[in-house]
């Protein structure tokens, strides 16, 4: 259920317009008025095959620098399981086959019957974004793993306490900001085009592990399946963006930390890295 949120949200809020040039980078260390020491920031990809999952030596650096960990949500809260059960499920009795015409309730049906061994019904109740994430795990050819979670049971195993960025409400109420009409466009969009859908997701790894986040959001920009998303681009990134920097410089000023969130909120004129330079401090990458 964590992936399956986690990937949705990163479709949700990456496909938007494209970052400017910046420093083709992941990591990026963060010093400046009030901060006894570095903090850090590192761009995740929410779901990527195992071999893709790289800790790497700058990155296990920040880490063990690290007090603490802030990722989007506050993974270590119990009670965020039944909150996200009940947030990805489609309320009043409604099943997505009530905002879906026959033809495409067939195609979507269909996928899931190829890809997933399933049918539609079985997992009628989820709400659009939860069924994107489905039909995301589906362009990987692996069992799935997530920088997030993988940063949670790092923090978990080594005591070290885990916060969020946002509450689980707050990413929600930006999420249904998109009308039903453009989240089912891009649902049946997918389905249709299995093998361009793949291609793509392809070209979206590819983009991150060369660190090139410019290019990623490029790519998820001219996607052949955003549905017309990247005209929420405010309510999807920028104002969570926005309300991200006080608590981001609150934290570090308390404790060195490391905030891990997905790529596409560090770059552009209105992301993590450069509202931050606008507060006075210093923000560069490390490889």
């Amino acid at each position: 259920m964590k992936k399956l949120l986690t990937t949705a949200l990163f479709f949700a809020g990456s496909l938007i317009s494209a970052v400017q040039a910046q420093d083709k980078a992941l990591l990026y260390e963060v010093t400046g008025p009030g901060l006894a020491k570095p903090s850090y920031l590192y761009g995740t990809f929410h779901l990527v095959c195992p071999a893709d999952l790289k800790i790497t030596d700058a990155m296990q650096t920040a880490y063990g620098n690290a007090q603490q960990v802030y990722l989007e949500l506050d993974f270590d809260d119990p009670a965020l399981m039944g909150q996200m059960q009940k947030v990805m499920t489609l309320s009043d009795g409604k099943t997505i086959k009530d905002f879906l015409k026959p033809e495409e309730y067939t195609v979507l049906d269909n996928y899931l019957k190829q890809r997933m061994n399933m049918n539609l019904s079985q997992v009628g109740t989820l709400k659009p974004f939860g069924l994107m994430s489905l039909m995301y795990m589906t362009l990987l050819k692996c069992q799935p793993q997530s920088y997030d979670l993988t940063f949670a049971q790092m923090a978990a195993k080594d005591k070290k306490e885990v916060l969020g960025l946002e509450t689980l409400d707050a990413q929600m109420a930006a999420i249904e900001k998109m009308p039903m009409e453009t989240q089912i466009k891009a649902l049946v969009d997918m389905a249709r085009k299995p093998d361009e859908a793949s291609q793509e997701f392809t070209s979206f790894m590819a983009a991150y592990k060369a660190q090139d986040v410019a290019k990623l959001m490029e790519s998820i920009k001219n996607s052949q399946f955003g549905g017309g998303m990247a005209e929420f681009e405010d309510d999807l990134l920028n104002r969570r963006n926005e309300n991200w920097i006080p608590v981001i410089e609150k934290a570090a000023r308390e404790k060195p930390t490391l905030f891990a969130f997905g790529a596409g909120h560090l770059g552009n004129e209105k992301g993590v890295i450069n509202l931050l330079r606008k507060k006075g401090y210093t923000v560069k990458p490390v490889q």
